[in-house]
């Protein structure tokens, strides 16, 4: 399911509207999954899927969650440590670089997906979605528009795969060094792709993705 409420888009901060209504059905599993890394032109794509309790004051324990792209690097270090404490559970799921140039990057943000969901111990019951549809995952979905903007579990899983991901870029830029890594996390800023065209790709440039179609590995 999709909803496409546009009194819902003006909200200006992620609650609890999407969750209350499933907890009170009786369906107290409630995930949230949203990805972060589908358009760098390096790195892998991270996924993360997060079950708050059902309980209304979560919200005041976790005030400060908004879309992970709203939040500074210091603030979503912060309440990433923050959300893993007060879930139920959560989890983190990749796909590599090797991967989103053999499969594409939408089946790869699904496989990430996937990974994040075997990582968790508790079925879900039902997941809410940042507007992607998982076709191969038997579990009822709703698939919300903006919906890291909108919902503090898509939120919340936003900051997970971000705070992850950003992890593992900081990691890679040690192996890699001399295209800034640690500072773009792939993305295609003028540094990084001045880097490209003075060092060439590297083994975790996705070599499906413009400007490195074509280019040898250095």
């Amino acid at each position: 399911m999709i909803e496409n409420d546009n009194a819902l888009l003006n909200k200006k901060y992620p609650d609890l509207s999407f969750e209350q209504p499933l907890w009170q059905s009786g369906l107290f599993h409630v995930a949230g999954i949203d990805e972060a890394g589908r358009g760098p032109l390096a790195g892998p794509v991270a996924a993360a899927v997060l079950i708050l309790p059902p309980e209304i004051d979560i919200i005041q324990a976790l005030w400060g969650v908004r879309d992970s792209k709203q939040m500074s690097a210091a603030q979503r270090e912060h309440w990433a440590d923050r959300i893993r404490v007060a879930a139920v559970e959560w989890g983190v799921g990749f796909a590599a670089v090797e991967e989103i140039d053999a499969i594409g990057i939408a089946a790869a943000v699904r496989l990430a997906v996937q990974r994040s969901l075997d990582a968790l111990t508790i079925q879900p019951d039902h997941l809410l979605v940042d507007y992607i549809k998982l076709p191969q995952i038997p579990i009822p979905q709703t698939a919300l528009v903006k919906g890291d903007a909108r919902c503090l579990s898509i939120a919340g899983a936003s900051v997970l795969a971000k705070t992850a991901r950003d992890s593992v870029m900081r990691e890679l830029d040690l192996e890699y060094q001399g295209y800034g890594f640690a500072a773009h996390k792939g993305y295609g800023t003028a540094a990084h792709l001045e880097a490209i065209k003075r060092l060439g790709g590297c083994p975790i440039h996705r070599k499906s993705f413009a400007p490195l179609k074509g280019m040898d590995a250095r």
